[in-house]
């Protein structure tokens, strides 16, 4: 039923209500108004539901370019009870038109009666979808994807809508697979082997190793079996359990019972280059930080082999952090990363119009490495958290950040379950690294960059042996820049060192800069420090 600050007056045909099994009215209505719920309170910048229902509406035109969507006076009355905040625009209707024929017409609501848009917005897509010979081809789900995607087209580049079915997929990706127990299988030959394993699962726990073979997964041999059927039996209901046979190596088998679990995918890679241990982390998801934690714990010496020497050397000679082309993810996952290589100090404040939005992301505890040096790649597609991590070691002078400016996502999304299975991601806050910069369209500053050439490279390393960083203007021009940027500031910033895609050869600067105390430290002090970039 529609209320009564937005009843169709009179004269003007009530929208005919379609049977459930035709058009879901009353579930895309449901939809609308958990979304504009959502919306209102938490955009960076205030808008009605008013704003978002009509910029939502335009969506019909990009399926059907022969509608459009306007608001006319009308001599209709408008509702003169109720409250004020609840009475509807006077004289002002909003109308569906497909050539010269009125699809849909009503009375504009108060510009923030939620519950009366997300109807108003509903029957109208109905009457489209009703009328429209090619809004009709589109189910309900895409209808709304249109409505969510010319919305979002309004606000940011990153403000979203997935539905039900990407939703799930991108959970999945966030949060993990529900039962499983975090192994891959391949054949070799007739067997079936265990090709990977994920750190965060049940299989690692319990010492299972790749390369290993499955005779049978609860009973059923893998004989014959293909790969994606084996992989099949494997999975199952989160908490349920699944038994397999493994050979051993004196032609026995052992008999393993592992209990599914949801698996985040694993994000952290450890591999070496020369003596230099590199970790590579192509995303934070939910474990991102614990799977760090525990590749720290796997190349660091045990606490009672190390004995820290009189000169406070570390535990290690060096270690590169590999974000190139890490687009970002979980914020709270770069924040508790960063926090394994500080001993304290702000990782990322951020600011929106939402009180929750609103945090000072500090971090205390220790770091794991005891002051090793630390090198940390970014390229061009270096994006969001991982900006946050490269930012916050880079400003508390921790690690010597190589490669190009990074991509420059500066805000964060939060997210909202929504009733139909999909999802918003809505940008609700600015990030702004530990020296007070602003992140977004910035991005980080390196402190060597390898995106000018070989010979500015060339020029920048032997400035180092002389103890001057060549980029140390540049750094401190975009350590002192404080928001509102305009983008041709933001442009002659970036500039000095374009984004750019990494290459092999970053690897081997890495370990060149991290084999000289002289090139780490003057690289590493030429970013401000706090006394001269000011927090706020």
């Amino acid at each position: 039923m529609v209320p009564t600050s937005a009843q169709t007056p009179p004269n003007i045909p009530a929208p005919t209500s379609l049977p459930a099994n035709t058009f879901p009215t009353n579930d895309t209505r449901d939809v609308i108004a958990a979304a504009l719920r959502f919306l209102s309170p938490r955009t960076l910048d205030n808008h009605s539901a008013h704003e978002f229902s009509l910029w939502g509406l335009d969506g019909l035109t990009a399926i059907d370019p022969t509608i459009t969507i306007q608001e006319d006076p009308t001599p209709l009355p408008a509702a003169t009870h109720g409250a004020p905040e609840d009475k509807p625009t006077p004289n002002v209707s909003l109308s569906v038109i497909r050539g010269q024929k009125v699809l849909f017409q009503h009375i504009i609501p108060a510009d923030n009666n939620i519950t009366a848009w997300a109807t108003l917005a509903a029957e109208a897509l109905q009457a489209s979808w009703q009328s429209s010979d090619a809004i009709h081809q589109n189910s309900a789900d895409a209808l709304l994807q249109s409505f969510f995607d010319e919305l979002f087209n309004h606000l940011d580049p990153y403000s979203r809508y997935l539905a039900p079915s990407f939703a799930d997929h991108d959970r999945q990706k966030r949060v993990g697979h529900d039962g499983s127990i975090g192994i891959t299988v391949d054949t070799s030959g007739h067997n079936m082997i265990i090709s990977a394993i994920n750190a965060n699962g049940p299989a690692w726990a319990a010492g299972l190793n790749i390369g290993q073979h499955i005779l049978a997964v609860d009973g059923k041999t893998t004989h014959h079996q293909t790969a994606e059927r084996v992989q099949h039996w494997l999975e199952g209901d989160n908490g349920t359990d699944v038994t397999l046979q493994i050979a051993t190596t004196n032609h026995t088998h052992a008999t393993v019972t592992l209990t599914r679990s949801a698996v985040p995918p694993e994000t952290v890679f450890l591999e070496h280059h020369g003596r230099y241990p590199v970790l590579k982390i192509t995303s934070f998801s939910s474990e991102t930080a614990e799977e760090m934690s525990q590749f720290l714990s796997q190349i660091l010496p045990p606490d009672d082999t190390f004995t820290p020497h009189a000169d406070h050397s570390p535990a290690i000679p060096g270690l590169i952090l590999d974000l190139r082309g890490d687009r970002g993810g979980v914020v709270q996952q770069a924040v508790t990363t960063a926090a394994l290589f500080l001993d304290h100090g702000i990782a990322v404040t951020t600011h929106g119009r939402y009180p929750q939005a609103n945090h000072i992301w500090a971090v205390q505890g220790g770091d794991m490495t005891t002051g090793a040096p630390i090198i940390v790649l970014v390229d061009g597609r270096t994006a969001s958290a991982s900006e946050i991590l490269a930012s916050a070691l880079a400003d508390h002078r921790r690690a010597v950040v190589i490669g190009s400016e990074t991509l420059g996502k500066g805000l964060t999304q939060v997210i909202g379950q929504m009733p139909n299975g999909g999802e918003l991601f809505v940008t609700w806050s600015r990030n702004q690294a530990p020296l007070g910069w602003p992140l977004q369209g910035l991005g980080v500053m390196p402190q060597i960059c390898t995106s000018l050439g070989a010979n500015s490279l060339d020029a920048q390393l032997r400035a180092l042996e002389h103890g001057h960083n060549l980029m140390e203007d540049a750094l401190h021009t975009a350590r002192a820049t404080r928001a509102p940027v305009t983008v041709s500031k933001v442009l002659a910033i970036r500039n000095q060192c374009p984004a750019a895609l990494g290459t092999d050869a970053d690897l081997d600067l890495a370990a060149s800069i991290l084999s000289s105390r002289q090139l780490y430290t003057t690289a590493l002090n030429a970013v401000p420090d706090e006394n001269s970039a000011p927090l706020h």
